[in-house]
């Protein structure tokens, strides 16, 4: 269960901020890591009708993403950790950048499940120009994905903004 914490628990009760049509992302540094992506809804090859999430309205084929700490229940679940990662919490509807290390490609994102289990990836890097990022805390959706990457590599290293 995805339940909004601290500043998120607002978001979940006003419109998201939006700069024209899209989402307003900021440029705030959050996190770096590593991300892989995940395939959930109904929009996206093998997904077929699988359900929405932890918080009921994710979708592969939108610009979504699972936070480690999107819930008390969330971080019993993930447990950063146990990986030396103190993510801070953003819960259902926080709206996330996530800028690709390398290429410096970037997508704003709305999270909206809880995941990865940075727990059982302690230590997975993901390297590029000769810089490492460690331990999945993010995952995202193949949309969201494929606008900073190629599905193909399965894992990227990220600069995370708010």
């Amino acid at each position: 269960m995805c339940l909004p914490t601290g500043d998120a628990a607002l978001v979940m009760h006003l419109p998201f901020p939006r700069r024209g049509n899209t989402l307003a992302c900021g440029s705030t540094s959050l996190w770096a890591g590593e991300t892989s992506w995940f395939c959930y809804g109904n929009a996206w090859g093998p997904c077929s009708s699988a359900g929405g999430s932890a918080c009921g309205n994710c979708h592969s084929s939108a610009h979504h993403g699972a936070w480690p700490n999107a819930s008390q229940t969330c971080w019993n679940i993930t447990r950063p950790d146990l990986c030396g990662e103190n993510i801070p919490g953003r819960g259902c509807g926080a709206v996330i950048n996530v800028k690709h290390q390398c290429p410096g490609a970037t997508v704003c994102i709305t999270i909206t499940d809880c995941g990865p289990r940075t727990k059982d990836l302690c230590g997975e890097a993901t390297c590029c120009n000769g810089t490492c990022r460690t331990n999945r805390v993010l995952d995202l959706t193949p949309a969201a994905f494929s606008a900073i990457g190629n599905l193909s590599s399965g894992k990227l290293p990220v600069y995370i903004y708010e």
